[in-house]
Formats: structure tokens, sequence, C-alpha cells
């Protein structure tokens, strides 16, 4: 009877120990989410700038945009328009799907028309070092700056500082390489699709 009563004791320890520690990361993350967030929104707007430096400004639009993730999921896309001093010079977006190693987020610029790309940058990605992380290097990303905002599609082979639909894979990493055309090429035609049924581009028909 000893035993059972010293087991019952221990266990109420280790449950309210279990609840207070819970509670104590639920109060903590509550205090940090604003700063967290605002530390991505920071982060997203300093990528943006590399992507289109005549920017000075990037402005959420005031309508929804809703899209599907590659997941099959609907989800509101996070667009801003991108301006100098009140005139657009381009788009930006988020995207988001799975790599080899996880999630990779990136934040994608287009031109102001959205017939070109100006190009992508890593918000996060937890691809393998010297291979798959090698998706954030200038040798890769600098295929999309210039490329159709079209439907993209990865080759193994070609010239990469040839530039137009096809983006040749990084060798070793085609899995990392395919996330990172898929991910654009997923929300790119979503996007562009949006904002001319919404009027804020041409339809180009």
């Amino acid at each position: 009877m000893g035993k059972v009563k010293h087991f019952f004791e221990q266990s109420w320890l280790l449950i309210v120990a279990s609840f207070c520690f819970g509670l104590l990361i639920a109060v903590t993350n509550a205090a940090l989410s604003e700063r967290i967030e605002q530390n991505r929104i920071n982060k997203r707007n300093n990528l943006a700038k590399g992507l289109l430096p005549d920017a000075n400004n990037f402005v959420p639009l005031d309508v929804a945009v809703e899209v599907m993730s590659i997941m099959g999921k609907k989800e509101l896309a996070e667009i801003y328009e991108a301006t100098s001093e009140d005139v657009r010079v381009g788009w930006i977006f988020n995207a988001a799907g799975s790599g080899f190693q996880g999630k990779i987020e990136l934040v994608v610029a287009a031109d102001a028309d959205f017939k070109e790309l100006a190009g992508f940058d890593c918000i996060a990605s937890n691809e393998t070092p010297g291979i798959g992380d090698l998706i954030k290097e200038d040798d890769f990303r600098k295929q999309f700056e210039g490329a159709p905002a079209e439907k993209l599609k990865l080759v193994s082979s070609g010239e990469p500082t040839k530039i137009d639909s096809e983006i040749v894979a990084i060798s070793g990493a085609t899995v990392s390489s395919g996330a990172v055309v898929e991910i654009i090429g997923h929300y790119l035609v979503q996007v562009k699709q949006q904002l001319q049924a919404k009027g804020l581009i041409e339809d180009g028909k």
C-alpha cells in the first residue's frame, strides 16, 4: 500500500511540474511571438530589397488573394506591391514547400507587369550544407533573374547562364533544386492569375 501511495505522490508531482513547464513555454511563446513575426517581416523586406533594389516600400495588397498550397490546402497568399515614390516597380510574394531536409520558405520577386521574374531568396531552409543549401548561392539563383513568369521546368543539364523557363539542377542536389522550381512555379502561376483576375496587371492575351 505504501508503494502505491508513493507512486501516486510522485505522479502528481510530475503532472504539476509538466503543467507548470508547459504553461511557462506557452507564456514565453506568446510574449515573443510578436517579436518573432516582426523579425520575419524584417528579413523578408531585406531580402525583397535585394531582389528589387529600386523599391523603397513594400505594400501588402488590400484585397485577399486565396491560393492552393502544394499540399492542396487553401491559404491566403502573402503578396506585396513594391513601389518607389508611389510608382510600382515590381511584386513580391511568399512561397513555401518541402525540400530534401524539410520546409523551404522563399520570397519571390517579379517585375511591375509580372512578365519576368526578378529572382528569389530563401527566408528559411534546412537543406544539406554544401549540397542542397547551394540553392541559396548566386550560381543557382541567377537562373531565375529575367526568367519568364510562367511555369518553370527543371532540367538535369544545360547552360545555366541561358535565361529561359528551364532551370538547370545543382549537381548532386536534384531534389533541392527541383523543390525550389516546383515551389516557385506552383505559386507563380496562381498569383499571376489572381492579379490578372483582380485587374491589378494586364491579362496579356
